[in-house]
C-alpha cells in the first residue's frame, strides 16, 4: 500500500492571504511569501495553518469533498490531550467531515507490522518517541521523547557542510538540497569515536550540488545522524534513542516487558540512514541484556510511511467501522467526547 499524495506539513502561502505577525509561532516571512509550520516537535502550534493545509490536501490534492469522507488522524504522543478536542472541532466545524477517528502514531506504526502490542520507536522530521503499546493502548506515562529529528539533523548537516567548505556560497545550500544530500550520503557509524579519531576510516565522497558547485564530504557523512544517539552534540540533555527505548521498556510492568521487547518497531524517515538499525540494535541489546531480556527489532523497508500504512490498514478493517466518532455524536456531546471515545 502506498499513499497517493505526500504533502509537507510546512506550506507556502502569499502574505496577503494571511496576516503574519513578527515572531508569530510557526511562521516565517520572506519575499512576500509566508511559510507556515503548523506542527513543531509533534505539537500543533498554528491551527489556522493546519486547517489550510488539510483543506489543500483534501480538496486540491486528493480532489475529494470533505463532507463525504470520514477522516482518521494520527496523534503524536507529544501532543497535549486538549489538542484532540481542537482536531475534532476543526474536522467537524471547518471541514464538515461526516466522521473521524484519532489514533496514536505509535499504535499505527505497530499496526503497519500487524502488531497491537510492542514498543514503537519513531524518528521522523520533528520529534522522536519511544512509546510502549499494549493491546492497542499507548502507555503514556512510559513514553519518552527527543526533540532531535530529521529537521534538526538537516540544519546540523548544513552547518557541517559550511564548516567543511568555507568557500561555498550560502545560496548553494538551500534547504531542499541539504535534505536531499543528507538522504543520499549520510550514514550511522557503528563506532563513532573510533571513526572520528581515524581519518582513514572516513568514507569520502564528492557531490555536485547541481548548480556547478561541488562539496567534498568526509566525517560529515556520519556526524550528521549521530545526535540521534548522542543528543549532547547539539546541547540536548536527553539520552539517545536506544536509551530512551530502554527506559520506556523499564517503565512498564516486568510481566509485560519481555513481550513488548519482542516487538520493537522502528518507524519514520530518520530511521532509514544506513547503519541505523545495526547501531540501534547494538546499543539497545547491550542495555537489555544487563537486565536479563532481549529486544527484537522490526525494521520494514517502508517504515518511513509506517504511520500512514498502519492507519490505512486499520481504517479498512470491518471491525473498525463501529469506532468512528460521527457528526451526530459530536453535535450531541461536543468536542469533549473525544476523551471518552479515543482515550
Amino acid at each position: 500500500i502506498q499513499p497517493r499524495v505526500v504533502l509537507k506539513s510546512s506550506s507556502l502561502m502569499s502574505s496577503w492571504d494571511r496576516p503574519v505577525l513578527p515572531g508569530a509561532p510557526g511562521c516565517e516571512l520572506a519575499g512576500g511569501v509566508a511559510r507556515a509550520h503548523p506542527i513543531k516537535h509533534g505539537v500543533v502550534v498554528d491551527w489556522d495553518a493546519l486547517e489550510g493545509l488539510w483543506e489543500r490536501l483534501m480538496v486540491g490534492c486528493l480532489q475529494v469533498r470533505p463532507e463525504q469522507w470520514p477522516v482518521l488522524v494520527s496523534d503524536s504522543p507529544s501532543a497535549p490531550p486538549e489538542g484532540r478536542e481542537k482536531v475534532a472541532e476543526l474536522l467537524f466545524e471547518a471541514l464538515t467531515v461526516p466522521a473521524c477517528h484519532m489514533a496514536s502514531t505509535a499504535l499505527l506504526a505497530l499496526c503497519s507490522t500487524g502488531a497491537f502490542s510492542g514498543l514503537a520507536v519513531e524518528a521522523g522530521a520533528g520529534v522522536c518517541h519511544a512509546t510502549p503499546v499494549y493491546a492497542g493502548h499507548s502507555w503514556h506515562n512510559a513514553t519518552f521523547s527527543l526533540n532531535v529529528a530529521g529537521s534538526t539533523l538537516s540544519r546540523y548537516f548544513r552547518d557541517l557542510l559550511v564548516t567543511a567548505s568555507p568557500d561555498l556560497p550560502p545560496q548553494a545550500l538551500p534547504r531542499k538540497t541539504v535534505t536531499q544530500l543528507k538522504k543520499r550520503c549520510c550514514y550511522v557509524s557503528l563506532d563513532f569515536q573510533g571513526d572520528i579519531c581515524d581519518p582513514a576510516r572516513h568514507q569520502r565522497a564528492c557531490f555536485c550540488l547541481g548548480n556547478g558547485c561541488y562539496v567534498n564530504l568526509g566525517s560529515e557523512r556520519f556526524r550528521c545522524p549521530e545526535p540521534l544517539f548522542q543528543p549532547s552534540l547539539l546541547g540536548h540533555s536527553e539520552p539517545g534513542l536506544p536509551t530512551l527505548a530502554f527506559q520506556a521498556l523499564q517503565k512498564i510492568p516486568t510481566t509485560l516487558r519481555t513481550r513488548l521487547a519482542n516487538t520493537v518497531v522502528l518507524a519514520g524517515g530518520s530511521t532509514l540512514f544506513p547503519g541505523f538499525v545495526e547501531r540501534m540494535n547494538l546499543e539497545l541489546q547491550a542495555q537489555c541484556r544487563k537486565h536479563g531480556y532481549r529486544a527484537c527489532l522490526v525494521a520494514q523497508p517502508g517504515r518511513s510511511t509506517a504511520v500512514w500504512t498502519g492507519g490505512s490498514m486499520m481504517a479498512s478493517l470491518h471491525s473498525f467501522q463501529c469506532r468512528w466518532m460521527t457528526r451526530a455524536m459530536y453535535e450531541e456531546f461536543g468536542p469533549f467526547l473525544v476523551r471518552e471515545v479515543f482515550d
